[in-house]
């Protein structure tokens, strides 16, 4: 199906491969989209939640007397009134190194018996107005007994740490292993070469545009919950909220998500205030909506990354890798997600071996709890971390070995002729071209031209260094994914899929790929992801894999359509349905020009009154297309900074990208993909860091101690593309979204160490950690 639908796609204005602007900016561009917070329900209340000002304590009371003789205040609730729910808990089954399961931690809506980070909820206050319920919030009084606190994840596993719960001996959540020990150890003693580097991956703010909000209702009449929030998937979150905390039948709950204003991992789950708001709306009988504040976002949102890793590569004196080892601490934080557990342990040892033919490899890590806000997925959620820590390694052994940085990448390159190659990890790797991209990327960034830039450099007193992030990284397995076409009555066509756009802009290429097969007239297409009483299935957006989940169900739906089609269009053209064949929008009988187009097919056979049993009276199709395996996006990342040494400044001078996202249904779209996630790599790497104090207090709190990379602080970022179709998935794609956070944090740090003369440095490498760096 794949080279027939490429080959269509070439004489569509808006088929497949077509730069085409997306169909949302205008409505956004205007101000015509809807956000969780832009709508106002009749009768709605406001919620406000108060949390803990410590980082670790014993509740002894949360006295409500107070706030609940405030004006306005409706309602007043600590952990006691919402004992009724259920928990929300970590759900990928990941066991310890001897096999038993990770220990679980059962987190209700509120804290009940102790808090375990600053912004802990703790109660919820409910007025008539934001005003009122934030007066009667500060009334709230917390009897809590503070306890010691740790927030570094190795000091927390540490003999003697502060212990966040009695059934976590020394902090451990989970103490993860994969691979064979012996032969890794083994392969390292024989080794003619050993790199070891000590990495920090550093704790981030997601800092979504729009922050996090919820309005619950109450259905009496249906006995029905309706949520209204900013999710990652409407599908997934139901079957989370109704099963684990409200503990109904998912037919008893209605998730609507409209516009949502970035997520990147975070709004993926449950979070308290879901439960909060909708427990108000149950008791009050009426609306009650909660919207956060930027600082109770830095404390409430789930973080990003934080690891301390060691990580080791062992080679042949020729220089071919043998093994590679990772040790690392993951920092959980006071309870655990549903994913956070998988970013140090699962997509470590999916993501590590990268695009390289290494034979074994050693994932070990430690999850720990501390007392700092807990920890979930962020844009790549561990496959940047593990791209970084092998090209860090990459560049550091050859620099130690007096080798060729490219030429090594390339004698361990997995080739063309060796795939499908499995890698020791498991990962079926089906297309790819690696040593090829990485050529295109150094003509594109005219690698040959660097000497002449450096003495420039050097001529204005400044430092200039180059690094290259050449990755691969593993998307999320494709769940089920719902694939719906309705044709309306008003001559659109709306799709109907289970993941959801927060920011990516699915509506465009999800429509590309039905005009493409169908010939729907694209403006006449629309789209519906954020209600889940019109679905049956849905993995939700996560893992890069929206295109190839929702563009596979698509063309699963399509061919449902066709041969609906083909039955009606014979009724109508007095044919046999073995005579009518299907191109460019249009049933026609064979061998003559005889046919109808699919729009009009469809709306005949809507008037046409009783058919015969063997023909549809729709065109309408519904199916539930299965997983298809995860696929292998990859790429090569060239940076260039410029380091002013009297000051440490780093400068992104130049930044070019060569990627292999297989087909790509819009190359405009997916530039801005990678340029998102090229900008969120920057920022890691130069600026951005959730710094605690010891006591567990957030020192970096705001934008005012926070920094997030600006317009100027990135340059024009190149794109190109050398393409190998994935052969896993009908569309042929790999996915993007991802992607430009793998090639980014190991090209710029790679770039830095080059520019200090090799000398490894952490990120961020901000202008303080720089200029002492330089100065010794």
């Amino acid at each position: 199906m794949l080279d027939a639908l490429l080959a269509e796609s070439t004489k569509l204005k808006f088929g497949i491969g077509q730069p085409v602007p997306r169909n949302e900016d205008p409505i956004l561009l205007q101000g015509r989209g809807r956000y969780t917070d832009d709508l106002k329900v009749d009768g709605q209340a406001w919620c406000i939640i108060v949390r803990s000002p410590y980082a670790h304590g014993i509740i002894r009371s949360i006295g409500t007397e107070a706030a609940r003789a405030m004006p306005g205040v409706l309602g007043v609730y600590t952990a006691a009134d919402m004992a009724e729910y259920g928990p929300m808990r970590a759900t990928i089954p990941l066991k310890n190194r001897d096999g038993t399961p990770l220990i679980n931690v059962d987190r209700g809506p509120l804290a009940a018996d102790k808090v375990r980070f600053v912004g802990d909820p703790v109660a919820f206050v409910v007025a008539e107005t934001k005003a009122q319920a934030k007066d009667a919030a500060e009334m709230v009084e917390m009897d809590i007994d503070s306890l010691d606190a740790v927030t570094e994840a190795s000091a927390a596993a540490a003999p003697g740490a502060p212990q966040l719960y009695d059934h976590i001996p020394n902090n451990v959540a989970l103490d993860f292993q994969f691979g064979d020990a012996a032969k890794v150890e083994e392969a390292f003693a024989r080794a003619a070469h050993v790199t070891t580097l000590k990495i920090r991956s550093n704790r981030i703010v997601v800092c979504a545009m729009e922050p996090r909000s919820a309005i619950g209702e109450w259905d009496q009449a249906e006995e029905r919950y309706v949520l209204r929030v900013g999710c990652q998937g409407v599908f997934g979150l139901r079957a989370q909220m109704a099963k684990d905390i409200l503990k109904v039948p998912p037919e008893k709950l209605r998730i609507l998500t409209g516009n949502v204003g970035g997520s990147f991992g975070m709004k993926a789950s449950a979070y308290p205030e879901y439960a909060c708001v909708l427990h108000a709306a149950k008791m009050l009988g009426r609306p009650v909506k909660w919207t956060d504040e930027r600082t109770g976002s830095f404390v409430s949102d789930c973080h990003g990354r934080d690891h301390e890793t060691e990580a080791s590569l062992a080679l042949d004196a020729e220089g071919k890798f043998l093994a590679v080892k990772i040790v690392s601490y993951g920092n959980l934080g006071g309870y655990l997600s549903t994913v956070g557990n998988n970013m140090g342990t699962g997509n470590f040892l999916k993501n590590i071996q990268s695009n390289y033919a290494t034979p074994l490899l050693l994932v070990e890590t430690k999850n720990v709890v501390t007392n700092t806000t807990p920890i979930t997925a962020y844009r790549g959620a561990g496959r940047p971390e593990a791209n970084y820590f092998m090209e860090r390694l990459i560049e550091t052994a050859a620099r130690e070995m007096g080798k060729d940085a490219i030429a090594l990448r390339k004698l361990n390159h997995i080739r063309p002729d060796q795939l499908p190659w499995v890698s020791s990890n498991g990962s079926a790797y089906d297309s790819g071209n690696f040593s090829a991209v990485l050529d295109k990327a150094l003509a594109a960034a005219d690698w040959d031209g660097f000497a002449a830039r450096k003495a420039a450099s050097e001529a204005a007193g400044k430092l200039r260094g180059r690094g290259i992030g050449n990755f691969l990284e593993c998307t999320a397995p494709p769940q089920k994914e719902q694939g719906e076409l309705v044709f309306e009555e008003d001559g659109s066509v709306t799709i109907v899929t289970g993941t959801l756009d927060y920011g990516q802009g699915h509506w465009t290429p999800f429509a590309q790929v039905l005009h493409t097969r169908l010939g729907v007239p694209f403006e006449k297409i629309r789209l519906v992801q954020g209600d889940s009483d019109r679905l049956i299935a849905g993995g939700g957006t996560g893992g890069s894999k929206s295109l190839m989940a929702s563009g596979a169900a698509i063309l699963q739906a399509a061919e449902m359509v066709i041969e609906k089609g083909r039955h009606a269009a014979g009724y109508i053209l007095e044919a046999g349905v073995e005579d009518i064949e299907f191109a460019e929008g249009r049933f026609t009988i064979a061998g003559t020009d005889r046919g109808i187009g699919i729009m009009e097919l469809a709306a005949q056979i809507r008037t046409l009154g009783p058919l015969p049993q063997d023909v549809p009276n729709s065109l309408d199709s519904r199916t539930v297309f299965d997983e298809a395996p995860m696929a292998y996006p990859n790429g090569c990342h060239i940076c260039e900074v410029e380091i002013d040494p009297d000051t440490g400044k780093v400068s992104v001078d130049r930044y070019t990208t060569v990627n292999d996202f297989g087909v790509i249904v819009n190359p405009l779209m997916a530039a801005g993909q990678a340029h998102g996630g090229i900008a969120q790599g920057i920022g890691q790497a130069l600026l951005e860091r959730v710094a605690y104090s010891e006591d567990g207090q957030l020192l970096t709190g705001s934008y005012m101690d926070y920094g997030l990379p600006r317009a100027d602080d990135l340059p024009s970022l190149g794109f190109e593309s050398e393409p190998s179709p994935c052969k896993t998935n009908p569309v042929g794609s790999k996915g993007a979204g991802e992607a430009g956070c793998a090639g980014s944090l190991p090209a710029v740090m790679n770039a830095i160490s080059d520019a200090l003369g090799g000398k490894h440095i952490n990120m961020p490498a901000t202008p303080e950690t720089v200029w002492a760096m330089i100065h010794g």
